[in-house]
């Protein structure tokens, strides 16, 4: 596997970032999760922008232009032979002393990964997830904005701890309110009435690019659709209830708690978004 690395495509043996990287020592950086699909690098200007709103948000310089980034993005596709899969573009504060300082740091670090990924087993995309709310709560919006895309995710880790001790593969994370926020690595959407509901990023959110994929096909499929705050109640009395992520795609869930979510099976609303998104995915982006 070849690795960008700070300006150099090295080999994943070579790829090494110093024990006094900040982003290591105190998970200070930023990051985006990308797809691409049969050549296709879906939505990477916007991945793009996202990530440049990371980065603006905790004050950390972008070393490269949106347009260095995209192609060398699109570069470690090329150089590893990927046409479809997962792109991890990580900038860290860089290396630094040992302390919080970050303007102790002189430049940021840079490593773009191109690979496989599979979250979920393919049967649970074709019967659905169950899944269980985990007692962790979401950080708030106030203490860590979720519009950052931080490498700080060991509030979602501890989340997803306690999702494998109670033998689900995922889980939904309340806010300190008491409604939902997200899950551990997704977005979560519910269908009552025929109307689309998931939780705002004042709740907690992510402002996930898949999620925004879903507000467009929404859009044009005539599918009413809007934020609102969401008790467990409301995601355990919906008709439907889908997942989405770059990584996870669009996953149906089935049980919330050991409680049946509609029918038990996917729904017919997940199953038309799911049709679109798969449609957009090879066409909207950036060929490498």
């Amino acid at each position: 596997m070849i690795i960008y690395l700070d300006g150099k495509y090295v080999d994943s043996a070579d790829a090494k970032v110093s024990v006094f990287d900040h982003g290591l020592l105190y998970g200070d950086g930023v990051f985006e999760g990308i797809r691409i699909y049969a050549g296709n690098i879906f939505r990477l200007d916007e991945h793009l922008e996202r990530l440049e709103m990371s980065a603006r948000a905790i004050m950390l310089d972008m070393p490269l232009t949106r347009a260095e980034f995209a192609e060398a993005v699109c570069e470690t596709c090329r150089r590893n032979d990927l046409n479809d899969g997962y792109i991890r573009l990580v900038i860290t504060r860089g290396i630094g002393d040992l302390g919080l300082a970050p303007w102790l740091c002189d430049k940021p670090t840079v490593f773009i990964i191109a690979s496989k990924i599979s979250l979920y087993p393919e049967e649970h995309y074709r019967d659905g997830l169950s899944i269980v709310t985990v007692p962790t709560r979401r950080i708030s919006p106030d203490a860590l904005p979720p519009t950052i895309k931080s490498l700080n995710y060991l509030n979602n880790i501890l989340a997803k701890i306690e999702a494998r001790q109670a033998g689900a593969l995922e889980a939904i994370m309340l806010n300190a309110q008491g409604y939902v926020a997200e899950c551990t690595a997704d977005n979560i959407f519910v269908v009552s009435k025929g109307e689309i509901l998931t939780p705002s990023s004042s709740a907690g959110a992510l402002k996930g690019i898949t999620r925004g994929t879903i507000f467009d096909i929404a859009k044009e499929q005539n599918i009413p659709m809007r934020e609102a705050d969401l008790m467990r109640y409301d995601v355990w009395c919906a008709d439907e209830c889908f997942l989405t992520g770059t990584g996870a795609e669009v996953i149906p869930v089935v049980k919330l708690d050991g409680r049946v979510i509609g029918t038990g099976k996917p729904g017919p609303v997940t199953a038309k978004v799911l049709e679109h998104f798969r449609r957009k995915v090879l066409v909207e982006g950036t060929r490498i």
